[in-house]
């Protein structure tokens, strides 16, 4: 059974934005960031990334837990990834997302 972490970021608009600009470029930033990870990594993206209520949040997927939140860590670092992100630890058979072990992200 692969581990699952899902990681939640604040729907929180990017500051500083044109008028009609999109609020949330960071989501782009983020699913980029985890596509380039996938050649040749431990780590895949495990579904499509979604909104759920006041939060987005991806799915990756891999055998360690170390690094899977490595990878959430440095997620929630980005330059403009809105504060206040978390990390799900969780694995297929959860019933529904945000079940499971919740962590701070950055980790230590």
């Amino acid at each position: 059974m692969a581990n699952i972490v899902e990681i939640h970021v604040p729907l929180t608009p990017a500051p500083a934005l044109p008028e009609g600009a999109y609020l949330f470029p960071w989501i782009d930033q983020i699913e980029d960031f985890l596509a380039d990870l996938e050649d040749g990594a431990a780590v895949e993206i495990y579904d499509d990334g979604e909104e759920h209520g006041d939060v987005y949040i991806f799915f990756i997927t891999g055998e360690s837990e170390a690094a899977l939140l490595a990878v959430a860590s440095r997620v929630a670092t980005l330059d403009g990834v809105p504060v206040g992100a978390f990390a799900m630890v969780t694995d297929e058979e959860a019933p529904q997302f945000g079940m499971g072990r919740r962590v701070d992200l950055p980790v230590p």
